[in-house]
């Protein structure tokens, strides 16, 4: 089988690049549909709408109902269709780009994707994230094409709360990890094909960053400005685990996560959160070394990721939500079968609860 990666057709990432936004627009369409949240608007929407009015675009702004949900997605391309768009812009965090790169697909229109924080690989993928409107997963939508433009302006990025900047580094922490599961197992990665040389070195170099750079660009986060650390961090996050994640593969850490879904108790913890305590989880079904359970767990406190099920809302741990945490992140198709180990919802279940208790006993340290 031929090895195959994918990006977007073209990434840009600098301080103040939103206000080029219109520029940008101009190469893909006259009448752009802008879908955001209410945050993401309060940040971006003057800085679009003059830089659009400027290139000669006509702007028509949307709010996001808040899931990305078929319904939503319904919704939003019933409105753009309703204006005429022939471009669509997502503005804001993973749910909303992947709701705006889902309509621009079944409208067959290019999408332009604008990250207001970096806390998920989203941005850059040719791959959406459907949920229940209850926020349980529901299915991938895999794309035909990456976005055609992904937009960064890490000043505004470094404005947002540091706890999504924080759970973008959990996001990015299992890219290394599944991707190297891919490889070993010889699994294919999300385009169909195998990983190349190029998209395994980019996912071990998201790693690499996130170990070197992750706790200065907290830190630089916290004083809401964008120094080269979190710029580095904000490129991880958004583009390195983006195409680590997409051209080597998925596997035990992503599937947890999904599994973790199931229980209400996780609907408060961010996405990148729970995919923090399933790349420990892989490391346990791996039977990764000491040192290397211990460098993430080491990494995951110093910049505030959950490391056992308590902070992540599981505060009793029964048996049957274990199970049905395994079970789900077992089912038929799932990317935990990525993985070069045995793996049932049984043995799933105890790699679940040991690494809560290598987490717990690190914390106690």
């Amino acid at each position: 089988m031929s090895k195959v990666m994918i990006s977007p057709n073209k990434y840009m990432q600098g301080v103040g690049a939103l206000k080029e936004i219109g520029k940008q627009i101009c190469a893909f369409g006259s009448k752009a549909f802008v879908t955001g949240g209410r945050t993401a608007f309060s940040q971006t929407k003057d800085i679009i709408a003059a830089s659009c009015a400027e290139a000669g675009i006509e702007c028509v702004f949307e709010g996001f109902g808040g899931e990305c949900s078929q319904a939503e997605i319904q919704r939003l391309k019933s409105t753009a269709e309703a204006n005429g768009a022939n471009v669509i812009v997502g503005v804001g965090g993973g749910k909303v780009l992947d709701t705006a790169k889902a309509v621009a697909y079944h409208m067959q229109l290019p999408v332009i994707i604008v990250p207001t924080i970096a806390a998920t690989d989203a941005p850059c993928s040719a791959l959406a994230v459907i949920y229940t409107p209850e926020g349980v997963f529901e299915s991938y939508l895999v794309l035909p094409k990456n976005p055609d433009l992904v937009l960064v302006d890490p000043q505004i990025i470094a404005k947002a709360p540091v706890r999504l900047l924080v759970s973008g580094m959990g996001d990015a922490l299992a890219t290394w990890f599944e991707a190297d599961a891919c490889y070993r197992s010889n699994a294919n990665n999300i385009p169909g094909g195998k990983s190349t040389a190029a998209a395994l070195n980019l996912a071990r170099l998201c790693y690499d960053i996130l170990i070197e750079y992750g706790f200065q660009a907290k830190l630089a986060a916290e004083r809401g400005v964008a120094t080269p650390a979190l710029e580095r961090v904000v490129e991880a996050n958004t583009l390195l685990s983006g195409l680590g994640f997409e051209s080597s593969g998925l596997a035990a850490a992503h599937a947890v996560h999904n599994g973790l879904t199931v229980l209400e108790a996780t609907h408060h913890a961010y996405h990148g959160e729970k995919v923090a305590f399933g790349t420990l989880v892989q490391l346990v079904l791996e039977n990764r070394s000491k040192e290397q359970i211990n460098e993430v767990l080491e990494f995951c406190v110093s910049v505030g990721l959950p490391v056992t099920l308590a902070e992540i809302g599981v505060t009793e741990i029964k048996h049957d939500d274990i199970m049905k945490v395994a079970q789900a992140a077992c089912a038929d198709g799932e990317t935990i079968y990525n993985e070069y180990v045995p793996v049932n919802p049984e043995i799933v279940y105890s790699a679940i609860l040991a690494a809560d208790a290598i987490g717990t006993a690190f914390r106690a340290k």
